[in-house]
Parts: C-alpha cells; sequence; structure tokens
C-alpha cells in the first residue's frame, strides 16, 4: 500500500520561492529566474517523490515560473524594446507578501491578553542560566527538505529517492526516533541516517520525522552559531506528549 505524507505544509510556495532567493544570495528585483525555477521544480519532484501531499498553489507557482522564464528566453526582451520585465509578475507578489509577513510578525510580537499582559513570574537564577544560551532558530520544512537533501546527495550521489515500505515501516522508523531520543534526550539530524542504510530506509526515516514534528512530539531547531539541526523530545518518558509544550 502506498503511503503519503498528508501534511500540513506551514510554508507556502513564496516561503519555498523566498528561501531560493535568499539561498542563492540574489536581488529580488533580479531574480536570475532560470536557475530559480530549475531549483524550485527540484524541490517539488523532491516532495512528490516523497509524497508529501502538497497544496495545488505549488504547482501552480511552478507553472507561473516556467512562464516567466519562457518568457525571458524569448528574443527582444533586451533589446531596446519597451516591454516590461516578465519577473514583475512575481517580484510584485512576493514584495507584498514579505509585507504582509512583517506586519504579521509585528502584530505577533505585541501583547496579548492572557499570554503576555499576565505572564508567569520566572525566577532570576533561571534567566541568570539562559544568558549563556544561544538563541534557537525554529527549522522550516524547507530547511528540513534541504538538510536531507544534502545528506542524500552527499551519501549517495546519483541515487534516486525510492519509497520501499514492504521492508520499512513508518511506523517503525517512528518509535526508533522516540527511542533514540529517550536515550540521549537530544540528537543532531544528521545522525538519524546512517551510512549503512538504503536510500528507501532515508525516505522513511525523514518521513518518519516529519509526521513526529507534524504531532507535534518533536521539536526542530538551529542554534544561531551553529549549522546542525537538532531534534530535542517533546514528549514525557512514557511517549506522551509533554503538557509543558503544549500551551
Amino acid at each position: 500500500m502506498d503511503y503519503e505524507v498528508k501534511l500540513k505544509i506551514f510554508e507556502g510556495p513564496m516561503d519555498l520561492l523566498l528561501h531560493l532567493i535568499h539561498k542563492n544570495e540574489v536581488d529580488i528585483f533580479d531574480i536570475p529566474i532560470a536557475a530559480i525555477t530549475d531549483q524550485y521544480l527540484g524541490y517539488i519532484n523532491m516532495m512528490e517523490a516523497l509524497n508529501i501531499n502538497m497544496a495545488g498553489d505549488f504547482l501552480l507557482m511552478a507553472s507561473t515560473l516556467v512562464h516567466i522564464k519562457s518568457k525571458m528566453l524569448l528574443p527582444g526582451l533586451n533589446e531596446g524594446e519597451e516591454e516590461e520585465d516578465p519577473r514583475i509578475e512575481i517580484t510584485r507578489p512576493l514584495l507584498e507578501y514579505m509585507r504582509f509577513k512583517e506586519v504579521a510578525k509585528d502584530l505577533l510580537e505585541r501583547e496579548i491578553l492572557d499570554r503576555d499582559v499576565f505572564t508567569r513570574r520566572v525566577q532570576p537564577d533561571f534567566l541568570t542560566g539562559l544568558k549563556d544560551e544561544d538563541p534557537e532558530i525554529d527549522v522550516s520544512l524547507v530547511q528540513l527538505l534541504d538538510a536531507f537533501k544534502q545528506i542524500v546527495e552527499k551519501r549517495m550521489p546519483d541515487v534516486q529517492l525510492t519509497l520501499n515500505l514492504d521492508k520499512w515501516s513508518v511506523k517503525d522508523k517512528t518509535e526508533f526516533i522516540i527511542a533514540s531520543l529517550k536515550r540521549k534526550g537530544a540528537i543532531f539530524f544528521y545522525d538519524l541516517f546512517d551510512d549503512n542504510q538504503s536510500v528507501s530506509e532515508f525516505v522513511v526515516t525523514f518521513l518518519a520525522l516529519l509526521e513526529l514534528v507534524h504531532i507535534g512530539l518533536i521539536k526542530v531547531f538551529q542554534p544561531s552559531h551553529d549549522n546542525d539541526i537538532r531534534l530535542i523530545p517533546l514528549f514525557d518518558g512514557n511517549g506522551e506528549r509533554d503538557n509543558e509544550y503544549s500551551l
């Protein structure tokens, strides 16, 4: 039976596009559309290979990028003709989306009744202990896909992603990850993947991690001065969700 990952994608096509722009360190007003389109389609293909259920907006964005790319390849664009840059079609909504995210972030940081007004008093000793700790940066789905892609390409170059549930099950791998976290308390992302594993086992392990993140049993973060993604459990010794993190 085929297994489909029905995750609530907490990043949309705009987030993926912005991720690629930042990753390539390019100007939003001068997007190398051919390269960005190819990379975007690569992520789409990867999500399809992993059977991640994507919203139709991802495919719509992919077709938009392909359309813009084809228009950029047409002769006459840079021959003095007074034509609007085809990339404006994507630049404008990107700028609007970025402004929307900034407003949303600003609203989120404002005081909210019962959240910031009536706060729990924290002991001074506890705050002192946190001063030397690096702040945590939440890792997005796109970043997890990026990290997984790098691991596969490094350890298994030129190997196509395959999903074989006859030998490996997502349930078995979720139990393996939970057991590892119970034993160690926290683990690095790359510790989930052993060099002796097959590419199919890599895929099932990654899907199990996404499932655990989705149901709220694992927190995935990255220290600000460290490139290694870390996983910490949000469950108690019995594997039940810790109420401390359910607020």
